[in-house]
């Protein structure tokens, strides 16, 4: 079971991931004391669960699992509070586990054993059967619980060939292409030999896992169909022109939308021949990104547009935009901390990047509101003293 734990106590988050790396089906795969960074990393991994603090300052641990469930209803929620009747809340949202601090051994695994037994029980039958092209190749069955196949390659050369494959479908490609692709220092007889060979392996290894996926074979060329497998990258190209604006009716679609991206296109396989796509298709979903995030700031949902900006700016770190815009959102958000956080990070990446300053908007913008902010303290403190 992978986890993520968000706890704006440092101690206590490292005493939880402690005790939680003691249980062997557990992987600990984030720990965070800024729940915004924190939804950052449960939209890019998707984990099986959550340990999440009720008592946040910036914001509340019950609204932000209200967030976490809108987008992935299926990860589990554990809470974590340091007072027991907090946890009647809970079920509001129709969460069943929750753990009072400080932590007790046999609590923490008798919550882990029903984590495990209720992901255990979920079905699959429902799911249909996709090849995975963003972020690295692989395969999995995608429905409402999404699980990942076990692909065995028998050599790195027949998956690389498959995927060359997908990147083509439903193309006549030549077999000599494949040739100077594939196999450039190999005589043509034994290029050829090692071809037939791939073909067969790859052939082998989509039976193996029952993917109903055919590679055509004429005299002079290969063709792969798909057939009634998925493709995440169709899908999600599909899905953009289906739903072309963003309203409150179509957002659901669209949240699925921008999870099908968990990457850019086959960046971990580091084939040459698809780079030109993977920039193509990343500027496209970097604008996707914005229209989406553009209509959540319309909305004044200001969490998940920060979510969608924290992901443009870890696609763009060189960029000034984003930690403007971040700025902006956390401002609007009511989290100050996170507003001086950017600032810093801003200056730091343009100082280290461009020997620069922020532009004179930025520092005009940051100085305003550090003024405005530095009155409304003094304001407290006037009215603390006079009461």
């Amino acid at each position: 079971m992978r986890a993520i734990l968000i706890d704006k106590e440092l101690l206590m988050l490292e005493l939880l991931g402690e005790m939680l790396d003691e249980i062997e089906e557990v992987q600990v795969i984030g720990k965070f004391i800024n729940p915004h960074q924190g939804l950052v990393e449960i939209i890019r991994t998707q984990p099986d669960a959550v340990f999440l603090d009720i008592e946040m300052s910036e914001i509340s641990g019950l609204n932000l699992a209200e967030e976490i469930k809108k987008t992935f209803p299926d990860i589990n929620i554990v809470f974590v509070t340091a007072f027991e009747q907090d946890a009647v809340r809970t079920f509001k949202l129709q969460a069943a586990y929750y753990l009072v601090k400080p932590y007790r051994a046999e609590e923490l695994i008798e919550t882990i054993s029903c984590l495990l037994s209720r992901m255990g029980s979920k079905k699959t039958t429902l799911a249909r059967q996709m090849v995975c092209c963003f972020k690295k190749l692989h395969f999995k069955y995608y429905g409402k619980n999404s699980e990942v196949i076990d692909v065995k390659w028998r050599t790195s050369k027949s998956k690389a060939l498959f995927a060359f494959l997908i990147h083509h479908r439903d193309q006549f490609i030549p077999k000599d292409m494949l040739l100077e692709y594939f196999w450039p220092d190999v005589d043509i007889k034994d290029g050829y030999s090692n071809l037939y060979s791939t073909i067969y392996q790859i052939r082998k290894t989509l039976k193996s896992i029952g993917f109903n996926i055919t590679i055509i074979s004429s005299e002079s060329s290969y063709r792969l169909e798909l057939n009634d497998v998925l493709l995440d990258v169709e899908e999600w190209k599909k899905g953009r022109e289906e739903f072309p604006f963003v309203t409150e009716d179509t957002l659901s679609k669209h949240k699925e939308i921008c999870n099908l991206y968990n990457g850019d296109y086959l960046e971990e396989e580091s084939y040459l021949w698809a780079e030109s796509k993977k920039n193509e298709m990343r500027i496209q979903w970097l604008h996707y990104l914005k229209r989406v995030a553009k209509f959540y700031i319309s909305s004044k949902n200001y969490s998940e547009a920060i979510i969608l900006y924290m992901q443009i700016q870890e696609a763009l770190p060189y960029k000034e935009e984003s930690y403007f815009v971040l700025m902006q959102l956390y401002d609007a958000f009511g989290d100050r901390y996170s507003v001086e956080e950017q600032y810093s990070l801003l200056k730091n990446m343009l100082h280290k990047e461009y020997c620069a300053e922020p532009n004179e908007m930025v520092q005009t913008w940051y100085q305003t509101w550090k003024s405005s902010r530095a009155r409304e303290q003094y304001k407290v403190e006037e009215f603390a003293h006079l009461k």
